[in-house]
């Protein structure tokens, strides 16, 4: 007679080590971000709430200020300076940004497509470098040259080359629309090798598969170029024109060190403006009435153009 089976003992899972507790509250890890939170409260947010506070008031820059209420701000409605400067921002966007991206998104292309195809890629990378080195030239070297060069008389060293042809010296800061050319030209020189770098960096992430599946369709480079390149490098361009606009809004250097706004106002700019108004007419609170003006349109086209981006991300997404 066969032997009852004993019921099969279930053993309890093993027990799991204790892991052990951090000591103090999560509060600690906030000490690692009070070093920044202090810088942005001493380098950004103080400074802005007593921008904005002297936007108020008429102060010279020693004693109290004097609180005006919106004098300031009427003023500003009525001042035929500020809206120049305003409207000369519009020639500082077109050779910061319209220019350069589009030139720039160009070189990109062709160093990477083709130079890099038939020369390698270290000849690619040298001339990126060369593109990018206005970028880290000092502005006041920049301008020494640059002054040096369109120096009116026969001393300048383009003025010399003109002459050379039969053509007589030219006073190229002293006149329109010649001061405000060579400023532009000035500014598309130093700006152009940003776009250059962080194209040819997205660059790198496009698949070389779908370059060679469209030219084997008999697609041209140009076709190649607009189909392909502009589609996948789309949150670059969008980095580039955002940054570059924001850049030409308040572009102040090349301005101080070439033209200094003249002649006459006519290569004004609203950075430029608000420091004469806060270090050579002493107009502390118009100054920075101006100064915060151009910091809330630079915060408007910020917003502007993340919402666009991200309504044409959602596109996309949702086409596939």
């Amino acid at each position: 007679m066969s032997r009852p089976l004993r019921s099969a003992r279930v053993l309890p899972p093993p027990e799991q080590p204790a892991i052990p507790q951090r000591s103090g509250s999560t509060a600690s890890y906030w000490l690692y971000l009070l070093p920044g939170f202090v810088l942005l409260l001493i380098i950004i947010v103080i400074p802005l709430v007593w921008n904005v506070f002297l936007t108020f008031t008429k102060w010279r820059g020693v004693g109290a200020p004097q609180f005006i209420g919106l004098e300031n701000w009427a003023k500003l409605l009525t001042d035929d300076d500020f809206w120049t400067s305003f409207g000369n921002s519009i020639w500082m966007v077109l050779a910061m940004v319209v220019v350069p991206t589009i030139v720039g998104l160009t070189v990109a292309a062709l160093l990477f497509d083709v130079v890099g195809r038939k020369f390698g890629g270290k000849v690619g990378s040298f001339l990126r470098a060369t593109y990018y080195l206005p970028q880290i030239l000092p502005v006041a070297v920049a301008g020494i040259v640059i002054g040096w060069i369109v120096r009116p008389g026969e001393n300048g060293a383009l003025n010399q080359i003109l002459g050379a042809f039969g053509v007589g010296p030219v006073d190229w800061l002293g006149q329109m629309p010649s001061a405000l050319i060579v400023l532009m030209v000035v500014l598309v020189w130093v700006q152009l090798g940003y776009p250059v770098v962080v194209f040819m960096a997205a660059l790198q992430r496009v698949d070389p598969e779908l370059y060679e599946a469209a030219e084997l369709d008999g697609a041209n480079w140009m076709q190649r170029f607009t189909a392909i390149t502009m589609t996948i490098i789309r949150p670059e361009i969008f980095v580039v024109t955002l940054t570059c606009t924001i850049a030409a809004l308040k572009v102040f250097g090349p301005v101080y060190v070439i033209t200094q706004g003249g002649p006459a106002g006519s290569t004004l700019v609203p950075a430029y403006y608000a420091y004469l108004e806060f270090f050579t007419k002493r107009d502390v609170g118009y100054g920075a009435t101006i100064a915060t003006v151009l910091t809330i349109v630079v915060v408007i086209v910020s917003i502007v153009f993340i919402r666009v981006q991200t309504s044409l991300e959602r596109k996309e997404r949702a086409g596939l």
